[in-house]
């Protein structure tokens, strides 16, 4: 019999987990005992501080484990590098790549928190159901309206997803990772449903989201007991040594692989696991769609760099064909169908696939920073960088599509975005930039963040893959332009667009959105540098 050993917890670096938690769980509380009138400016006060303080335990963290402290105290992986610290009985690895992305997903939570607490677009009220058991339609809904009723457990859901944002890139071994990938999955589904207008296309969003997801899980798990069955253990670091000196069956391994590879990818969007993309960006309440398309997919590819680095990356002839070919596709069919949309949020889920293509071409990159160069950067490093790149430039998209309504709410047919620009100069002279940093045109934070992945893929050899992207990046921009000719040069339909003027809320959040995506442009060395130091030490 195996004596049973208590996991030591390490607090100090569990602190920004720990934070988040205990918020999630207050914020069920608050529901449960706060009155209906006092719940809003709870909720959202709770959220923020609780967001605010686990963002200063990330700092506090990584000003005391930076990768020349983990080196000096011996905390290192199997192969020798400096990992940092192996918390809660090596299941959370808190390294670089960790803290950074903690950091990344707490700053778009505290930014999209600011878009689930508007309330001044839709008649004092926010985009949530009143009453999400009502169905559509009923006397139950209509008076849920008629009292401006909202869904304040939206918060406590928010944060959960937050939480499992932060366990599902830090996991150390699978079974921990899915945990993360459900803890995140879970409230999404649930908050896809809560759309205060079209409550139906609402929940069939979240209907196929939920069943799509799930199918996901399973060939994660499934994909995960096959690993285990190769290896005998579900920690990285024991399967990446399993993988470097062959144990078992290379069958049951490049199987397990595939499966591990649908869970995750499913997550980004990547193709051909994207159907769900589209029917969740429109269905789901503009503020959950925001967030979700940033901050799922900044945990998701710091779970797939966990797992390809660190658990697989002895194995890399095996897996990187399969990312070529995933890369290549996902940039040109998400381009091509985002090219044939009428709705500006389906336009842009298909454009998030393009853009997970992107990313992945830079996962293809050279991962240890000791197999560089002289000027060289790391696939970590430009993984992370066009991460936050991406989140920000997102955020403050969605955030802009929310102000452009009509007596249905908002108006998402691009043909009603036609003649913005006379209309609201500013709002269409906003949302043009985040288009334009999306296409990667230069001075913008896109630019340099595609500029980052392919050549560090070009460093890698993956020379086709590269110029598969530089042609669609080509294919991507034409269905930007296509957007800012209809808002500049296209005459109004009927009326024309109406702009709603938002709230200091929504506005503070187009304005980061948009600061970031310049400042980025502009200045990108201090981010870079950021993201250079987080990626030394993930191994």
């Amino acid at each position: 019999m195996t004596d049973f050993v208590k996991p030591s917890v390490d607090y100090f670096e569990l602190w920004p987990l720990l934070a988040v938690f205990a918020v999630a769980c207050l914020g069920v509380v608050v529901e449960a005992f706060v009155p209906r009138a006092w719940r809003y400016l709870s909720q959202v006060l709770l959220t923020m501080v609780g967001l605010g303080a686990a963002l200063v335990g990330v700092v506090a963290v990584a000003a005391r484990y930076g990768a020349d402290d983990a080196a000096e105290e011996g905390l290192a992986h199997a192969d020798g590098a400096a990992y940092g610290l192996l918390a809660m009985g090596g299941t959370i690895a808190v390294d670089g790549p960790t803290l950074f992305i903690w950091g990344l997903v707490l700053l778009l939570a505290l930014v999209g928190t600011l878009l689930f607490a508007e309330r001044h677009l839709d008649g004092g009220v926010s985009a949530f159901a009143g009453q999400a058991a009502a169905l559509p339609g009923t006397d139950a809904e209509r008076e849920a309206y008629a009292a401006n009723r909202e869904h304040t457990e939206v918060y406590p859901l928010f944060m959960f997803a937050v939480f499992g944002m932060m366990i599902f890139p830090a996991a150390n071994d699978l079974l921990t990772m899915f945990v993360g990938l459900e803890i995140l999955s879970l409230p999404l589904y649930l908050l896809s449903a809560l759309a205060r207008r079209r409550r139906l296309l609402s929940q069939e969003a979240a209907l196929k989201y939920f069943l799509l997801g799930s199918f996901s899980s399973a060939f994660f798990l499934y994909g995960a007991a096959l690993i285990y069955g190769f290896s005998g253990s579900m920690y990285f670091a024991d399967i990446n040594e399993a993988v470097r000196n062959d144990v078992g069956s290379s069958a049951m391994l490049l199987i397990g692989t595939g499966f591990l590879s649908v869970g995750l990818l499913f997550k980004v969007g990547a193709v051909p696991f994207q159907a769900w993309t589209p029917d969740v960006y429109q269905g789901a309440p503009t503020p959950v769609t925001a967030f979700m398309a940033a901050g799922t997919k900044v945990a998701a590819f710091g779970a797939i760099m966990r797992l390809f680095y660190v658990a697989l990356g002895a194995d890399r002839a095996s897996w990187q064909p399969m990312l070529w070919i995933i890369a290549i596709l996902s940039m040109f069919v998400g381009a091509a169908l985002a090219i044939t949309q009428s709705d500006i949020k389906r336009l842009l889920a298909y454009s998030s696939v393009a853009h997970t293509g992107f990313i992945l071409t830079g996962v293809l990159g050279v991962q240890a920073t000791s197999d560089l160069a002289v000027g060289e950067i790391s696939s970590l490093q430009a993984v992370l960088f066009y991460l936050v790149t991406y989140g920000f430039a997102t955020l403050g998209a969605f955030a802009v599509v929310s102000l452009v309504r009509d007596s249905g709410g908002e108006a998402t047919a691009i043909e009603r975005w036609s003649g913005l620009g006379k209309e609201s100069p500013v709002v269409a002279g906003v949302f043009a930039f985040f288009l334009l940093a999306m296409a990667g045109i230069p001075l913008t934070s896109g630019f340099v963040g595609k500029l980052a992945v392919f050549s560090v893929a070009l460093a890698a050899g993956a020379w086709p893959v590269v110029v598969a992207a530089v042609l669609a990046s080509a294919l991507a921009a034409y269905l930007y332009v296509r957007v800012i000719k209809a808002m500049y040069f296209d005459e109004p339909v009927g009326q024309g667009p109406t702009v709603v003027y938002p709230s200091v809320l929504t506005a503070t959040t187009i304005a980061i959105g948009a600061a970031v995506t310049l400042v980025l442009g502009v200045l990108p060395g201090p981010m870079l540098d950021l993201a250079g130091l987080a990626g030394e030490f993930i191994r």
